[in-house]
């Protein structure tokens, strides 16, 4: 096959001029005897061919001469004109003919079709996702119609504007396409040759999940993990997860498929097959010398190599850390649970005038109240017990107050001090600390007015953001409307919670000394029907309405569609973009309905009134007067939270128009909230800049949840690598952790403890989550153990026998929904996803605060 538009895939001189990147690095792996699929390559020759045949460089000349700077709304035009040049005419004779005997002599099987860029992974440009594949394709025409398909989409609007913004001439882009026979692979993944958090290059880790392999590339599915040792090929440990969909061919391509429920949590590869692809991964690292990026898919237990790149960095960055600052404490105890997630730079910088608004007088300057360890939020307990220190309130009640938010504070943890002196403090704070409460007080007369009309209000904003059609207006409409908009919500959100003072915390303290706990967690649940539902419910109620046909999908979707397990995160779709997250949360609901669940508890609360009122009459109408504001205070936070994250949605809205406007698409998270008001303004920003940041993010992304509690510098790469590593707390003495040794597995008649968070007492089996998207996997009667829940793990919660935390206090999502159904909870356990398995039996009992092990899960049974 020695011609000039198709060679063979083992082509014996290959360059990525004429192969592209993609295609070079094919030709190597098959030339080296390893195991490739077959195909060929139709080289970038033809592309020119093309061109030439067609006389396209004047028209190409032509429509993107005068680009540059120029937004997407006016490229739509000449991109689809290019687009549709390179789609209708037809292919050269000369080149046809090759395709053609290429394709006969592969036997004209189901093939997959890629695109191979010769200008990919320049310094300042990566073309990162900008060319198109084609899967399953099987037949001739289709073939000849996916290549030129793929040459097309060098000339998408995105792809255009991306190459007049770096200076790249239009003329000059090339493409090669990559030709191979399509595996139906049973299951697929991708390899590194080495740990991509530590650069360990003594370990290879494996990535598998069933079907093809886009579900595990698109991060569609969590896949299973292995880790394997590259000298000995001993499989060091493995991680099976639930992976409720695959990709599979299709007439016409591909699509997901749901998994058998009963295949949903079984390993995608033997431990065979993980050392089989372990020293294939080995043999590639060789022949590269350098750490490998690999593609590889498996039918029956054959093994196949898709694609082989180089790791680009071993050096993990950690640019988003501000433990490096000082010897400070740090905890995410509240704010984890409502944005457990790193956070893109967009979300961040959104996130930050927020916090701003909402925490105006959490700060001792230069030090901030709040800030980023490892691209996680965390608050600053030093700031904060400063800040009361110099206002008199001694560290005791300093840490008494803050247990109902932050959790219980351990009494050998020290809290370090801000060296600030007070009478500067009392200056710098004392004056906004006035002003705030004078703002908050004001704001709440008008705070149900305002409330009610903010979800028409976002509906309209995210129709002037859907109808703008330039990048200029976006820029005007940001700082006339959203931006003062945005300030405002979150200053209702303050108003909302600071206009009351302390007593949302003091008045569970009141009832919890003169009730005890079980008493207290009664009394301040089941408050629906004095204060109105809280907005912590609102997805499981909209789900019952729903179900009952009350309500419509669209009308759910207005009300409810804006609340997730990712709601801050501005980069992640809101249930309401999902057509089919009602169907998986109705598919999933529990037999026990939710409004008995309701019933049940608020009964519960009665018979907790009237034995308050038996045994202590004298003080029952002042406690009844207490509580009532306690309900309205509650219900007041959370319609004002609820409506802040509306608003993100309308933040998200004009991220992606801005991304469209720009033609940065989704690499518009990467750039704080100025930046994306300078890109809309026509300034380049460097796409360095940017691929620095995406490289942070996932770095960041693939470790596990950091400790709740930080004191000192916090190395989030070192700790993960860490066998023995706590994930309660994390203490810097000197150069190394301090000693907190990590506790160990739980064993039969081990109790592991937390704060009571919903009374009861309940004996089942645990289910393990990390996610709440893994919510198809947990089961009717099991207890749900978490690293830490918000709004969108809700519609679990009626399934749960009980629930149990890492992270969390009396007044956390978690204790508050599951006092609400009258599920027994025990929060704040420190680790107790680190000693618990999917499987074992527990004994929970949310009255005391403990979880006993009653039988671990044998190691044969299935999860």
């Amino acid at each position: 096959m020695t011609t000039m538009y198709v060679r063979p895939l083992d082509d014996p001189a290959p360059s990525l001029e004429a192969l592209g990147g993609k295609g070079e690095s094919l030709a190597k792996l098959v030339a080296a005897g390893l195991p490739v699929p077959d195909g060929f390559h139709i080289t970038t020759a033809a592309y020119r061919a093309f061109i030439a045949n067609h006389q396209l460089e004047p028209e190409i000349i032509k429509h993107t001469a005068a680009l540059a700077g120029t937004d997407a709304k006016a490229l739509e035009a000449p991109a689809a004109h290019l687009r549709e040049l390179f789609t209708s005419l037809p292919m050269p004779a000369a080149v046809a003919h090759e395709i053609a005997t290429g394709y006969a002599r592969l036997g004209s099987p189901p093939v997959a079709v890629r695109s191979s860029a010769t200008a990919e992974d320049l310094p300042d440009a990566s073309f990162a996702g900008q060319q198109d594949s084609f899967l399953n394709v099987n037949s001739l025409d289709r073939l000849v119609d996916a290549v030129q398909r793929c040459w097309a989409s060098l000339w998408t609007e995105r792809a255009i504007r991306y190459r007049s913004l770096h200076g790249i001439e239009q003329g000059s882009v090339e493409l090669a396409v990559v030709v191979q026979r399509l595996v139906n692979a049973d299951a697929a993944g991708v390899m590194l040759t080495a740990d991509p958090v530590t650069g360990d290059t003594s370990v290879i880790e494996i990535n598998a999940a069933w079907g093809l392999g886009e579900a595990v590339v698109s991060g569609s599915v969590t896949a299973d993990s292995f880790t394997v040792d590259r000298n000995s090929g001993r499989l060091l440990r493995s991680v099976i997860m639930p992976k409720p969909i695959m990709t599979v061919p299709a007439v016409g391509g591909i699509t997901d498929r749901p998994v058998p429920m009963g295949r949903q949590a079984e390993a995608s590869l033997t431990k065979a097959q993980v050392s089989e692809l372990a020293a294939l991964g080995a043999t590639i690292a060789d022949l590269y010398a350098r750490p490998m990026d690999v593609e590889w898919c498996r039918t029956g237990d054959q093994l196949f190599v898709l694609q082989a790149r180089p790791i680009t960095t071993l050096n993990p960055p950690d640019p988003w850390n501000d433990s490096r600052d000082g010897d400070f404490l740090w905890t995410n105890t509240n704010v984890g649970e409502a944005i457990p997630d790193v956070m893109t730079p967009a979300t961040w910088s959104m996130v930050q005038v927020f916090l701003h608004d909402a925490m105006a007088t959490a700060s001792i300057p230069p030090f901030v109240g709040y800030g980023r360890i490892g691209g996680r939020i965390y608050l600053n307990v030093s700031v904060m017990k400063t800040l009361s220190g110099a206002f008199g309130v001694p560290e005791k009640r300093f840490r008494d107050l803050t247990e109902e938010v932050f959790g219980r504070l351990p009494d050998d943890l020290e809290i370090p001090p801000v060296q600030a002196p007070r009478l500067a403090i009392l200056r710098g704070v004392l004056p906004m600390a006035i002003h705030v409460l004078g703002e908050a007080r004001r704001d709440k007369k008008i705070l149900n007015h305002y409330l009610a009309d903010h979800p028409r209000r976002c509906e309209q904003r995210r129709a002037e953001i859907a109808a703008t059609t330039s990048a200029d207006e976006l820029a005007q409409l940001w700082t006339d409307v959203l931006d003062p908009e945005f300030n405002r919500v979150s200053w209702m959100l303050s108003a909302a919670t600071r206009s009351s003072g302390a007593s949302f915390v003091t008045t569970r303290k009141r009832l919890q000394r003169l009730v005890g706990d079980a008493a207290a967690n009664a009394l301040t649940a089941g408050l629906g029907a004095q204060a109105g539902q809280l907005a912590s419910l609102g997805l499981l109620d909209g789900l019952d309405q729903l179900d009952r046909a009350e309500i419509d999908r669209e009308t759910f979707n207005r009300r409810y569609g804006h609340r997730g397990p990712h709601e801050f995160e501005i980069s992640t779709p809101r249930p309401a973009e999902d057509p089919h997250w009602i169907d998986q949360q109705l598919e999933a609901r529990a037999p026990a309905g939710y409004r008995e669940l309701l019933a049940t508890q608020q009964a519960a609360r009665d018979a907790a009134w009237m034995e308050l009122e038996e045994r202590h009459p004298w003080q029952a109408g002042f406690l009844h007067r207490q509580l009532a504001h306690w309900a309205e205070i509650s219900r007041d936070r959370e319609r004002a939270r609820t409506e802040v994250i509306r608003y993100f949605w309308v933040l998200r809205a004009f991220a992606l128009k801005a991304g469209d406007l720009t033609a940065l698409g989704e690499d518009i998270f990467f750039l704080e909230g100025r930046e994306i008001i300078r890109a809309l303004q026509g300034e380049t920003l460097s796409p360095r800049l940017i691929g620095d940041r995406r490289t942070a993010y996932r770095a960041y992304c693939s470790l596990p949840k950091y400790p709740a509690l930080i004191r000192g510098p916090f190395d989030p790469y070192r700790w993960a690598a860490d066998p023995n590593r706590r994930v309660d707390r994390h203490v810097l003495d000197g150069q190394s952790p301090s000693s907190y040794p990590l506790r160990p597995l739980a064993e039969a008649g081990m109790t592991i403890s937390g704060f009571p968070g919903s009374s009861g007492i309940v004996e089942a089996p645990v289910r393990v989550l990390a996610d709440a998207v893994d919510g198809s996997a947990f089961r009717s009667g099991e207890v749900l153990v978490t690293t830490v829940t918000n709004v969108g793990w809700t519609p679990l919660f009626p399934r749960a026998a009980a629930v149990v935390t890492d992270v969390g206090a009396p007044l956390s999502h978690a204790a508050i929904v599951a006092r609400e159904l009258g599920i027994p909870a025990v929060v704040g356990c420190g680790d107790a996803t680190m000693r618990l398995k999917t499987g074992d039996r527990v004994r929970v009992d949310g009255t005391a605060g403990t979880v006993e092990l009653l039988s671990p899960r044998q190691a044969d049974s299935t999860p």
